[in-house]
């Protein structure tokens, strides 16, 4: 039977970030794609325009009838971009059972634009942080997070500590914010830590693609992959999407979901 998975995200209108992002990626994967939708964005390449949040129990609906109907392998969380979405999102994961759990941090656009407000960061770290079976910030979320400068490998390495303590069952820190010729992202599982690392690609088309790689990761997941095999194959995956990324619109273009690595199902 086709794995199934389930993000629970804000949408993006220019489709590529988001719902939409996460959508295509499950696709990619050979996986069933299903949506709880968090917000509604009026976005596309340049910047997020207009931010709209269903209610918080519209939010939980979604995910109980896919679950209590067609099951969930595997499930991601996006954009949360107030506390009440996060309470209702955890409550919703713990009452279903969602035992495979990639927690996307998302508080900025590419564009800078903030999509989650201050005071519903306190919620994301006590709510939904202890139920991930990994959160994947990179550099400036691991640092809000952390409240500490990240500025090299050894930083990285004792932010995914720190952000160990808020409960997830791993903590993957991406590395494309720091500077080189070669990106590194750091795993930690509380006891080991991993390096995943790929020739930096240079391009201006990177909108979606801490929702692609985190979907990408989920999509292994439910396939029944462990946490090491998921990374890997997805961290190779986005780095070849970043590669071959399309020149649409006129800021920040979207990724390539359609591209393929070996290692995917």
């Amino acid at each position: 039977m086709v794995p199934k998975a389930l993000t629970i995200a804000g949408s993006d209108s220019g489709g590529g970030a988001g719902i939409q992002a996460d959508l295509k990626t499950f696709t990619a994967f050979k996986v069933f794609g299903m949506s709880a939708i968090t917000s509604i964005t009026a976005q596309n390449t340049l910047g997020v325009f207009e931010i709209y949040d269903l209610p918080p129990e519209t939010v939980q609906k979604q995910i109980d009838v896919v679950c209590e109907d067609i099951g969930v392998d595997a499930a991601k969380t996006g954009m949360l971009s107030n506390a009440d979405i996060i309470s209702a999102v955890a409550e919703s994961i713990i009452k279903n059972n969602i035992t495979k759990l990639v927690v996307d941090p998302v508080m900025r656009a590419k564009s800078g634009d903030p999509l989650l407000k201050p005071e519903a960061e306190e919620a994301l770290i006590k709510k939904i942080l202890p139920l991930a079976t990994v959160i994947t910030p990179n550099i400036p979320e691991a640092e809000a997070l952390t409240k500490r400068s990240i500025r090299n490998l050894k930083d990285m390495k004792e932010a995914a500590k720190y952000i160990m303590d808020y409960g997830p069952k791993s903590v993957l820190i991406k590395g494309g914010h720091l500077e080189g010729k070669y990106s590194i992202d750091i795993l930690y599982n509380g006891s080991e830590f991993y390096e995943f690392g790929a020739d930096r690609v240079y391009t201006k088309n990177t909108h979606g693609t801490g929702c692609t790689y985190s979907s990408a990761i989920t999509s292994m997941l439910a396939w029944g992959y462990d946490i090491i095999t998921s990374i890997d194959v997805a961290k190779r995956y986005i780095t070849e999407a970043i590669r071959q990324s399309f020149g649409i619109g006129k800021g920040h273009g979207p990724l390539n979901h359609f591209v393929r690595v070996e290692g995917m199902p």
